[in-house]
């Protein structure tokens, strides 16, 4: 059982800064954050959660099983993350490639303290053990010391960050000839569509996790920008995508497909999301993802439920235009969340069409363990209601192995132009490259 109280807060943006920097004093951090973007299927600005009472950290085998069990045993707020390795506890799948970041393929923990921001209310629920230091805590938030520049990043936590030197795993040249390979596949008929992706790595570093994050955020102000440690090991994510959100008995599925530059000139930047929209590789690239998803929310929805909101939907961020549809679909009141998770994942705008076959052929080609890359970072309610993100546009880093980490990739059809492809993993990257070259 939970204390639950609210309070009202005077600068949001302030506080949420406040409540970031508060939070590196436990070692188990989610903080989730919306930027206020709009958007339809939203309902908290912020979520922190920190600080484990129970937890669960395994690799994938029997691990959704295992994540259900915990779960309807909690009944409670729980926060972590699946990973994309996850997919060989679904199918006859394995990960062989080299794997610099050694993250376990799922972790969630029960959170002790948790904060809710919408608006100006924010909810704060401590679990009954610890809710006598509930005022102590928000009065420490509220003080906490405000050294920010015009960036939002932290003074202190600049000061000595070392020049990275980042590396990529697979070359241009390296990079087309996959591609083109893949391409094979597509015309043989194996597939219709693969995301291939690529790492972007540096070896023996050592980063301030927060200010990294602070910096992402700031330049991309992503729908569902995350935070995340766990003990020494960090996600600083800025993602565009959801992967699943559950209400009730509503799921909402919004997958990503299409790309497009942002300009500074009004006229060029409306020329780019207007070629966007009309681009016809796009739109079957993401026509086929919508159909991969409606099958996938098939398995547990109510007969004839599944039905496409919006189809190629052209939403703006900071550094990109990106072609999104939402997908819905009703299940049944006893339908388990865990269930609903297993029968989609990974989502269909990381991995292709046919998926099975798809997954195979991106185990070959590609050189890194995507392991928490293209997976999910979210949590559940205590009403079985969930909300995931896609993990992309993120850097992962184990502090102890000083290792870190970023992927890019694209989907792959038969109309796919391997240069082309190639330029949109570096526009993908952007900005990383922007954050850790400063």
């Amino acid at each position: 059982m939970r204390t639950i109280c609210t309070k009202n807060i005077e600068n949001a943006e302030r506080f949420k800064q406040q409540l970031l920097l508060w939070s590196q004093q436990y070692n188990e951090v989610v903080f989730l954050d919306s930027n206020r973007y709009q958007q339809r299927y939203s309902h908290y600005d912020a979520v922190l959660a920190v600080e484990a009472f129970t937890s669960i950290k395994t690799d994938y085998y029997n691990a959704f099983d295992d994540l259900k069990q915990y779960q309807q045993q909690t009944k409670d707020w729980l926060f972590g993350y699946l990973s994309y390795d996850m997919k060989n506890a679904v199918e006859d799948l394995h990960s062989e490639n080299f794997d610099g970041l050694a993250f376990p393929d799922l972790f969630f923990f029960q959170p002790k303290k948790l904060f809710l921001l919408k608006g100006t209310h924010l909810e704060i629920q401590y679990l009954r053990l610890c809710d006598d230091e509930i005022e102590a805590d928000f009065t420490s938030i509220t003080n906490y010391p405000q050294r920010i520049t015009n960036n939002n990043v932290t003074l202190s936590a600049v000061e000595g960050q070392q020049q990275l030197k980042i590396a990529q795993r697979i070359s241009k040249e390296n990079y087309i000839a996959k591609v083109t390979e893949m391409l094979s596949h597509i015309h043989r008929g194996d597939i219709y569509e693969a995301n291939f992706c690529m790492e972007f790595y540096a070896e023996n570093v050592r980063i301030e996790p927060v200010a990294i994050y602070q910096k992402l955020n700031a330049i991309s102000r992503p729908p569902f920008a995350t935070y995340f440690k766990n003990n020494q090991q960090y996600l600083l994510g800025a993602s565009p995508e959801r992967y699943l959100r559950k209400e009730g008995c509503k799921v909402i599925s919004q997958p990503i497909k299409g790309t497009a530059k942002r300009y500074s000139d009004a006229a060029s930047d409306e020329k780019s999301k207007t070629d966007l929209a009309q681009n016809p590789k796009e739109r079957s690239e993401n026509v086929m993802i919508v159909d991969l998803v409606r099958n996938d929310l098939s398995h547990t929805a109510t007969k004839g439920s599944v039905v496409v909101e919006e189809l190629c939907g052209i939403y703006s961020f900071e550094q990109v235009h990106q072609m999104i549809s939402t997908v819905v679909s009703t299940v049944a009141e006893s339908t388990s969340p865990i269930d609903i998770l297993k029968t989609t994942f990974p989502m269909g705008s990381m991995t292709g069409a046919p998926k099975i076959s798809a997954m195979k052929i991106i185990e070959d080609l590609e050189e890194t363990k995507r392991g928490l890359y293209s997976g999910a970072v979210g949590y559940f309610t205590p009403e079985n209601d969930f909300d995931f993100n896609v993990v992309i546009r993120s850097i992962l880093y184990n502090a102890q192995k000083e290792y870190l980490s970023f992927s890019v990739g694209s989907a792959i059809t038969s109309q796919a132009i391997p240069e082309q492809e190639y330029g949109e993993c570096l526009l993908k990257a952007k900005a990383m490259f922007e954050v850790l070259s400063k």
